[in-house]
């Protein structure tokens, strides 16, 4: 297993303006299909709504009557129309709002996260680029050629920084692109896309962080104390 991978990073021209490298503990890890599974299955659980209802006979309106007499009909006894038995009655063992959502690790989370990154990095599916508009306005004429430049596959994940309104605005009608923060980036997004690209600025954002299991605010914390440190 090599220690750091390296990719070619493109500029807004679709010119080779540099590499980049993909660190071997992120981007070329073994990957665990079932840890990915559970994860991509609590993933989705926790994004259910869970609030699917029905009524049962005692919350149905009306049937306090009783239909007709007990005995001498010839018919089943019978005490409600609001039995589950009747159109217009109550439903039986019918879904109940409820809590969908998984308790899953972090640790989990970003080894899974880690796992899907390193399919796509050994596919040649880990792109890197330096901006998609080569001005200081948003084009989505330019993004999208960039893009044709990396791959002409149908879905692309393009992850950016939090700040970068330019590429944000030039990509965010674009059908298949799917547009996410660095600190967003996720297991699903990815197995769910053909092609990754990172902007330079998202893939540094997303090794100082989440690629090691950490949120943004615990690195705006260390770097903080380092800068105390250097006073």
């Amino acid at each position: 297993m090599s220690e750091t991978l390296t990719v070619d990073v493109l500029n807004a021209d679709g010119k080779k303006a540099g590499t980049a490298d993909l660190p071997a503990e992120v981007f070329d890890v073994q990957t665990n299909v079932p840890l990915i599974h559970q994860v991509v299955v609590a993933q989705l659980a926790a994004a259910r709504q869970g609030t699917h209802a029905t009524k049962t006979r005692g919350e149905v309106r009306g049937g306090g009557k009783k239909p007709y007499k007990q005995k001498g009909t010839g018919r089943a006894r019978q005490g409600s129309t609001r039995a589950p038995q009747f159109a217009g009655g109550g439903v039986v063992h019918g879904p109940q709002p409820r809590d969908y959502s998984q308790r899953t690790p972090k640790k989990m989370k970003a080894a899974a996260l880690r796992g899907a990154l390193s399919d796509r990095a050994r596919a040649g599916r880990v792109h890197v680029v330096s901006g998609f508009a080569p001005g200081s306005a948003p084009s989505t004429k330019s993004a999208l050629q960039v893009l044709a430049n990396l791959s002409g596959r149908k879905n692309v994940l393009v992850v950016v920084e939090r700040q970068d309104e330019i590429t944000w605005k030039s990509l965010r009608n674009v059908e298949r692109v799917h547009l996410l923060v660095a600190d967003q980036l996720n297991t699903y997004d990815v197995l769910i896309s053909d092609d990754v690209v990172f902007t330079q600025g998202a893939l540094d954002a997303f090794l100082a962080g989440p690629a090691k299991g950490r949120g943004a605010t615990a690195v705006a914390t260390e770097s903080e104390a380092a800068e105390e440190e250097t006073k």
